[in-house]
């Protein structure tokens, strides 16, 4: 089910002002920025071992980090775990009556399929499930 921890996503308010802690305090290496319209948001990729951080800036007003940034500040967003067999594991955890938010599986930032966990279903922690392409 659950290979490992895939990253941690951070809401920020700007990428430029909170890159060089990440970068420069940290030693961490930029491995990639993109746009993501159809979430709203801009992204940073810092690998931090098997795992990485991601950067999140809203890029609209109406997009979710931008509501998390309203509502909490920035911080972290997100725990993402990566899995071998998105469709199968959202199978299991609906029929266990776990929430997951929108549609199901959709696509994500560097070409991933994602989905959402409701913090109602797992006590308050936003979770996001990742399927990496086969090629990664």
């Amino acid at each position: 089910m659950i290979l490992r921890i895939d990253h941690l996503g951070i809401a920020v308010n700007s990428l430029a002002e909170r890159l060089p802690f990440w970068t420069e305090a940290l030693g961490l290496a930029v491995a990639g920025r993109e746009h993501v319209a159809t979430e709203g948001v801009d992204v940073a990729f810092l690998p931090a071992g098997e795992s990485r951080i991601e950067l999140l800036e809203p890029s609209r007003a109406d997009s979710a980090i931008a509501r998390h940034l309203d509502r909490r500040g920035e911080g972290l967003h997100h725990v993402t775990f990566a899995v071998a067999d998105l469709d199968a594991v959202l199978a299991r955890l609906s029929a266990a009556g776990v929430t997951v938010i929108g549609d199901g599986a959709r696509s994500g930032a560097d070409g991933h399929r994602v989905a959402f966990l409701h913090p109602r279903s797992t006590r308050g922690v936003l979770v996001e499930l990742v399927q990496r392409p086969r090629s990664h």
